[in-house]
């Protein structure tokens, strides 16, 4: 049966075009996979007992649009994603419900706004430790999530069950190739060299970036997933040559025409 109820719930994401779904049973969070590793209580049993298995869903965020960010247009784009996101989880956990097995979807973010995260920098759930769970990817030198199709160019969100479903395994190789593009991009050097798990990002100097991004209605900020190179979409959308992130390349005049243009209308 629980497999059977697997395959009904890859119809019904493949029915919403959702390209990424990932399973994780919920006691994969009780043998962590290094440390420092996710507290009890913001484990999924945690949160909701009775828990016994996590989908996650991807949805990607389009190559061509976050390499104009900062921009309304990626702006725009995030508050999309986030939307579809809730949507499709909410009607997942309720179909599952309905199916005689409780479910509770969670919000693609746990924080009430940016002025909150910058107090606390951390949501009640972390979407991005269930999809290195379920197999979807595994972290980079940004502290991103990195997956084999859209490098850290993804938002996720996860929904708990009581239904017992069998699991992805863990994506073992690493997708980070130390490149350091998200270091030295970022405009608040947040983020640190070192290896995952390390405390690699500056928390605090990321959400006050986005604070300051958001009053001009140009957040989130998006650098250092835009210059990263893993990721399969690169070659979709013909942008595997870094150089069109160096100014003085004669290959990044025509990215840079986009990007100032886009940058020029929608904010503040």
């Amino acid at each position: 049966m629980s497999t059977i109820l697997r395959r009904q719930i890859l119809r019904k994401c493949g029915g919403m075009d959702i390209p990424l779904v990932g399973f994780a049973p919920a006691d994969r969070w009780n043998d962590p996979p290094f440390l420092p590793w996710v507290p009890e209580a913001f484990r999924p049993a945690g949160i909701f007992p009775g828990t016994k298995s996590v989908i996650v869903i991807g949805f990607p965020v389009s190559l061509p649009v976050v390499d104009t960010a900062p921009s309304i247009w990626y702006h725009e784009l995030y508050r999309t994603i986030n939307a579809e996101l809730d949507s499709c989880a909410y009607r997942l956990a309720t179909f599952l419900t309905g199916k005689g097995y409780p479910s509770v979807s969670i919000p693609r973010d746990g924080y009430g706004s940016i002025g909150v995260l910058k107090e606390k920098p951390v949501a009640f759930f972390s979407h991005r430790h269930a999809a290195y769970c379920a197999g979807l990817g595994n972290f980079g030198v940004n502290n991103m999530l990195l997956t084999p199709e859209y490098g850290p160019r993804v938002r996720f969100t996860s929904i708990l069950t009581t239904a017992d479903l069998p699991a992805d395994p863990v994506l073992g190789e690493p997708l980070c190739i130390r490149c350091m593009r998200c270091v030295t991009v970022c405009p608040v050097n947040a983020i640190h060299k070192g290896d995952y798990p390390q405390e690699l990002t500056d928390k605090k100097a990321c959400a006050a970036r986005s604070e300051e991004l958001f009053r001009r209605s140009l957040s989130p900020c998006g650098c250092c997933i835009k210059v990263c190179p893993v990721g399969k979409d690169r070659g979709q959308y013909g942008r595997e040559d870094m150089k069109m992130y160096d100014d003085e390349s004669p290959v990044s005049v025509p990215y840079r025409r986009i990007r100032d243009h886009v940058r020029s209308y929608g904010s503040k």
